[in-house]
């Protein structure tokens, strides 16, 4: 028994350390820093033709932040339309071929901690209609 008790000692001593490592370690590393990591963060380039130069925007969600000129409603627009929106148009989707203007854009980053990489254009009937699932406060540019 002498040589039991030093060792269920131990034992419940590095139990109580590990819980109180889990409870001080509650927190993200972000927190232990003083900010928070937001779910979505982003950077979003439009053009608004060929010969354009680029706009960049960085746009963060949850919370709200970057340098987007109206950031909580792009992050509205960008909930509202779902992360399906940053998927390409499949190839053997039929697509009308109207014609929706020059204007292009790439959003680059984290959506709700998904890696995203999406090309956006306006040279059909369905990547209009992704542009505009999004809307132009998304990519702060007017249409003709």
């Amino acid at each position: 028994m002498r040589r039991a008790l030093p060792l269920l000692v131990l034992v419940g001593a590095l139990l109580v350390g590990c819980g109180q490592a889990s409870d001080d370690d509650s927190g993200t590393d972000a927190e232990a820093g003083g900010g928070s990591v937001a779910a979505t963060s982003i950077t979003i380039e439009v053009r608004t033709d060929a010969d354009a130069e680029p706009t960049t925007m960085t746009l963060e969600c949850d919370p709200t932040g970057g340098d987007h000129p109206q950031a909580q409603e792009a992050c509205d627009a960008l909930a509202s339309a779902g992360a399906d929106v940053l998927e390409p148009v499949p190839a053997d989707q039929a697509c009308t071929m109207i014609y929706g203007g020059p204007q292009t854009a790439t959003v680059k980053g984290t959506v709700d901690g998904a890696d995203v990489d999406a090309t956006f254009t306006r040279e059909n009937g369905c990547e209009v209609d992704r542009w505009e699932r999004l809307g132009t406060t998304f990519f702060d540019v007017p249409l003709q």
